[in-house]
């Protein structure tokens, strides 16, 4: 995957969200696992749903700063500031995304100040909120950063099953499915989004450019699902 356009995609991602992503409630699974358990002094706070509560942690935790790696808020490195918003809420989208930059440049699978490996805050996000699909494409990102596209395309296959009616994370699994050069994927959720009235048309245009284009059939739509009958995301994480 290029850098640039996965970089591009995850910023658009994250400044849309929060307007056009319709959630579906999700339940904690705070077990322990090779990744730690979810359980925490403060939350663990869904993300998408417990704004109010993630404010204080923000403020003091999730600075701008921290967001964009400069420094720390409580400490000198933004690792433990990371760690510490990433605990009180796992599927955090902005520190997930910072979580996985602050790996890359401190080119360590584990950077210092941070109490997991970075995958590990990727595995705990989506044990936390399966249904999260925001998420999911998110660990897909870092997958693919890390040459492992299998795993990439199972966690897309699992966002595409949470995403259900919602042309916007249809949408924009058909743009990570064509940074990974998937384009016969990329164009099922296409097609798909499409037939939901999701009205952006980047993902038409960057596959007309590739040649990789075709109308939506009344099959195409049908099978833009491919794991309707497999495994749910719940189902997954047991």
């Amino acid at each position: 995957m290029h850098f640039n356009s996965s970089h591009r995609f995850v910023c658009q991602l994250v400044g849309l969200l929060i307007s056009l992503f319709a959630t579906v409630p999700g339940h904690a699974q705070t077990g322990d696992s090779a990744c730690g358990s979810l359980a925490n002094g403060y939350g663990p706070y869904d993300y998408r749903t417990d704004k109010p509560k993630l404010g204080i942690v923000e403020r003091y935790h999730f600075t701008p700063e921290v967001e964009t790696l400069i420094r720390g808020s409580t400490n000198v490195l933004p690792g433990p500031d990371l760690d510490y918003t990433l605990r009180a809420s796992p599927n955090h989208h902005r520190a997930l995304m910072s979580m996985m930059r602050y790996g890359e440049k401190m080119k360590s699978p584990q950077p210092q100040g941070t109490g997991y490996s970075v995958e590990c805050y990727f595995e705990r996000a989506v044990r936390f909120r399966p249904d999260d699909t925001i998420a999911r494409m998110l660990y897909a990102t870092f997958l693919s950063k890390n040459a492992r596209t299998p795993e990439a395309i199972r966690q897309l296959e699992l966002a595409t099953v949470a995403a259900a009616d919602n042309g916007f994370s249809h949408y924009n699994i058909g743009l990570v499915y064509f940074d990974l050069k998937k384009y016969d994927k990329a164009l099922l959720q296409a097609h798909k989004a499409i037939s939901l009235r999701f009205p952006k048309t980047d993902l038409r245009d960057q596959l007309q450019h590739v040649g990789k284009w075709a109308e939506p059939s009344n099959e195409s739509t049908d099978s833009a699902n491919p794991t309707a009958n497999g495994p749910t995301p719940e189902a997954s994480q047991q």
